[in-house]
Formats: structure tokens, sequence, C-alpha cells
């Protein structure tokens, strides 16, 4: 129960820093008379991905299953490259990088897409070798 709690809680938290981040922490440039730089649109896209991340994360606290945490937490690893992808290639951002996209946010959400892609990935590591029971 205790792994449970804080494998979930991990992904919660780290999934709303994605989502909600670069609207509110570590913010994107500003939209200046209309104009949409494309920093806007990666931190559009993210909401979508740390919500994912969120939302598998409160999976993760209520599946016991150890096969169904394991299916989760591959899930939120696949989800974290996504994260990682969104401004670095799929979107991107302001071509100076001087702008604050590229000074605040996108490195803010590099760190935690790396936190997240670490964390999942030894959780399941952990997850797949407890499931394993040798033979004798």
């Amino acid at each position: 129960m205790k792994n449970r709690i804080i494998s979930g809680g991990a992904a919660l938290v780290l999934g709303l820093l994605i989502a909600l981040g670069p609207q509110y922490l570590f913010k994107v440039c500003p939209v200046v008379e209309n104009m949409f730089m494309k920093c806007h649109w990666s931190a559009r896209a993210e909401i979508g991905v740390g919500a994912l991340i969120a939302a598998l994360g409160i999976a993760l606290i209520f599946f016991a299953d150890s096969k169904i945490r394991l299916g989760l937490t591959i899930g939120v690893f696949l989800s974290g490259i996504l994260a990682l992808l969104v401004p670095h290639a799929l979107i991107g951002g302001c071509p100076m990088h001087s702008m604050a996209c590229r000074k605040i946010a996108f490195p803010a959400i590099t760190v935690i897409s790396i936190l997240l892609l670490i964390g999942s990935a030894l959780y399941t590591l952990y997850l797949s070798r407890k499931g394993h029971n040798p033979v004798p």
C-alpha cells in the first residue's frame, strides 16, 4: 500500500507540474496582439500530456494488482517521453534562446520529464521483478 501511494503520488504531482507549470509557475512567452508563439501551443499540449500522467498516477494509487500497476507505470513512462518530445521535437518553441520559454519553461519541463522517466523506469523494474517467481 505504501509504495502505491508514493509512486502514484509522485506521478500525480509530476503530471500536474507538467500540465500546470507552463501556465502558472514557469510561464512561456506571453501572447502579444493575438499573436501566438509556438511555445504557447507547446504549453497547451503539455496540459493534455500532464493530465494523462496525473490520471495514471491516481490509477496507480487505487489499483492493487501488480500487473495492472506495471501497465500503468509503462503508460507513465511513455507519456513522460511524449512530455519531453513536445517542446523539443514535436511542436517546439521560440527560435531565440533568450525568450522565456527557452530559458525557464522548457528546461523545467525537461527536468520534470527526466525525473518522471527515471522514476517510472525504476518502478517498472521493481514491479517486473516482484511479479517474477523463479521455479526452484
